[in-house]
Formats: structure tokens, C-alpha cells, sequence
């Protein structure tokens, strides 16, 4: 008896996709360019040089623009590796010139990343760090996004890549910066993704290429405590911690993380930050909720549980979106919340709401990519590999 091996239905294997450079430290370019053959092993620093100031300065996305680099290694570059910018699937400017875009970097990964003018130095970019979230904090409107899966560094340098394209900020401007800051506070707990998150730091901080000092770049964590030393040490980023709550009562319903590691944990971990002075303060940052965290016993609270720390407290407005049931506390309430701790000794600055009109502010990100669940996408890979 003969056997017929139909292969109609057998898939073909899926295409190599080429690594984008972009995301790739100063160590892992000149490997890869070894690996590659794009250069032999003792002329890989060299060229490695060159490629990441065209991509991190100049800001170029085509190997052919690379005037330095002879026509054949530009051809072996393109041939190994891609410089391409994600989709930019809408771009959204409001009313006081706070810019989102709506990103694409693969298919059913879409991101939101926002730019707001006049903070820091000059302006701020809030970049996102995994597609959706895992925390389910109350009052966030991109906690209800389940987690499709974290960013690549690459995607991460990418939003950064796309906010100086639209600012016109190429080559990397030494002073008169429009985008002078740079804050993980978009979609997603960085410190669930910290070594993408790590690796574009160095990219993003390194000095012959987009050269933001790490001084100027801030990570939010909801209190992911066993990562705070790693994130000091490695990054030497400035620390904030969206906290919302003095009392483990209140915040095991706003931040539900807090279950996991409660607020005596946390402030331990907090006190032993790497590099903590009065020169690297912490940002503790506070949504302002109408009846539910902003008594004046709240602030008093506050000022105690952060006593000794070097810090200041962000009084957020609390930003509405659809479904949501928190008011935003009256003005006054703020005020007279920011007066206790200022008397304390603490800035405490009161957030200007900044696009909100087209959902960009705080708590507001949220894509409408598809909502993959998480394990699902883990079982998927694990079965591929």
C-alpha cells in the first residue's frame, strides 16, 4: 500500500524579520555587525561608531544616507538589518499643544505616546513600556487594557525616534532642546520590563546620540520593590512612585500591587534607592480623588509616611475617561492638600491637566489595539520556540 504525503496545507516557514539597530546598545551593535559580517571583529568598534551616530544624532533611517560608510557595507547593512520607524496609525495635537501619537509596531501591538510642551527643561515625552498593563489600578484608564506583552527596546528608542521626526529635532540638538525629558509613566509597569527598559536608557542617555542626561529621565513604578535597587544601579534614572494612598487599606483598592509588596516594604525599598539625595529627589505622585484621598488627614498622613526622604509630591488632578466612577478633587481641596505639605517642607506641585481633550493626560492611555491575553500570547511563543 502506498502512502501520499499531502503538504498543500503545510505552512511555509515565516520570513526572517531584520533586527532594528535602533534598539541595540552600544555592545550589542558592534556584535551584531560582527555576527553579520558586516566588518570583521577589529574594525567592529569603529564602524559601530559610525552607524549609531547616523541613527542616534542624524537620526536616519535609510543605510544609504551613511555618507561615510563605503556603498558596499551600507548594502551589507541593509541587507542584515532594518533602521524603519513604526506605523504612526494617528496623531492627535490638543488644544495646548500636547501632541499623542497612536503607534504600530506590529501587528495588533499598538502604543500611545505623548509629548508635553513647557515641562522639565523644555518639554517631556511619556513613553510607554509594555502594550496594556497588569496592575488593574482603579482610577487608571490604561489598567483596564489587559497586557498583550512587553516592549522591545527598540520600541521603546522608537517613540522617541517618532517624537523628534514630528518635532524636526534632528541631529540631536546640544541646546534649545524642544524635547528635553523623558518619563516612563505611559502604558505598562517598567519595572516589569527592566531590562528592554535598561537597554534603552543607554541608548537613549548615551552621549554621542540622542544624549539625554539620565538626570532627565524618570521611571514611574507603582512599587515593584525587589526591582528598585536593579533599577538604580543599572540606569541611574530618576525614581518616582505612583503611590495615591497612605494607608495600605485605601491603596490595596487604587493600586492593587500594594498587596503584594504594602507601603512599609515599599518606603524600605524606596530609603535604599541607589543614588537618593537631596540632589536626586524621589517623585511621589498622587491622583487627587474627590472624598477619597484628599483630607486634610491624608495630607498630615502623607507628610509621615515619606518623613526623611528626599522628595517631592506631584498632586495629579485626577483626569476623567469614559466609565469611569472618581470625580476629580475641587481645586480647593488641592490647594489646601498642597499647603500641608509645603508647610512641611515638601514641593509640591499641583499638575496642569495637559490634554485632556484628546485623552492624553495622565491615567488616560489607552490603545484600541486587540486585547491579547497575556498568557495566551506566553503559550504561543513558548510553543514556536
Amino acid at each position: 500500500m502506498s502512502v501520499t504525503l499531502d503538504l498543500s496545507r503545510v505552512s511555509a516557514p515565516a520570513a526572517k524579520v531584520p533586527v532594528n539597530l535602533s534598539g541595540l546598545t552600544r555592545a550589542g551593535l558592534r556584535q551584531a555587525l560582527i555576527d553579520a559580517d558586516v566588518c570583521p571583529p577589529e574594525k567592529a568598534k569603529m564602524r559601530a561608531s559610525q552607524v549609531w551616530g547616523w541613527i542616534h544624532h542624524f537620526g536616519v533611517t535609510d543605510f544609504a544616507a551613511m555618507t561615510n560608510i563605503a556603498r558596499d557595507t551600507q548594502e551589507r547593512l541593509a541587507a542584515a538589518f532594518t533602521l524603519a520607524r513604526p506605523e504612526i496609525v494617528e496623531r492627535q495635537v490638543s488644544s495646548d499643544g500636547t501632541r499623542k501619537w497612536l503607534i504600530r509596531t506590529a501587528p495588533g501591538i499598538e502604543i500611545e505616546t505623548v509629548y508635553i510642551p513647557d515641562v522639565g527643561r523644555a518639554g517631556a515625552l511619556c513613553v510607554s513600556s509594555q502594550v496594556g498593563c497588569t496592575l488593574n489600578c482603579t482610577f487608571c484608564h490604561t489598567g483596564t487594557q489587559a497586557l498583550v506583552r512587553n516592549l522591545t527596546a527598540a520600541e521603546i528608542v522608537a517613540q522617541v525616534q517618532v517624537a523628534r521626526d514630528d518635532l524636526e529635532e534632528w541631529p540631536s540638538p546640544k541646546e534649545d532642546r524642544r524635547l528635553s525629558n523623558i518619563v516612563f509613566m505611559g502604558m505598562g509597569e517598567p519595572l516589569y520590563n527592566l531590562d528592554h527598559v535598561a537597554d534603552a536608557i543607554d541608548i537613549i542617555s548615551d552621549n554621542e546620540g540622542i544624549a539625554l542626561s539620565r538626570r532627565r529621565i524618570t521611571v514611574s513604578t507603582s512599587g515593584v520593590v525587589p526591582q528598585l535597587e536593579p533599577l538604580g544601579t543599572r540606569t541611574q534614572a530618576m525614581l518616582a512612585i505612583s503611590l495615591h494612598a497612605t494607608n495600605d487599606a485605601l491603596r490595596d483598592v487604587l493600586v492593587p500591587l500594594n498587596k503584594k509588596y504594602p507601603l512599609q516594604q515599599l518606603m524600605d525599598g524606596i530609603r535604599a534607592y541607589p543614588g537618593i539625595s537631596n540632589a536626586r529627589r524621589v517623585t511621589f505622585e498622587y491622583v487627587m480623588l474627590k472624598d477619597i484621598n484628599d483630607s486634610p488627614d491624608e495630607a498630615r498622613a502623607l507628610v509621615k509616611l515619606i518623613e526623611g526622604i528626599p522628595a517631592k509630591v506631584n498632586l495629579i488632578p485626577f483626569n476623567p475617561w469614559p466609565g469611569t466612577d472618581y470625580e476629580c478633587s475641587d481645586w480647593k481641596t488641592i490647594e489646601r492638600f498642597a499647603a500641608i505639605l509645603n508647610k512641611a517642607g515638601y514641593a509640591s506641585p499641583i499638575r496642569t491637566p495637559r490634554g485632556r481633550d484628546i485623552l492624553a493626560a495622565c491615567g488616560q492611555l489607552k490603545s484600541e489595539s486587540e486585547k491579547v491575553r497575556a498568557s495566551a500570547l506566553r503559550k504561543a511563543e513558548a510553543a514556536v520556540a
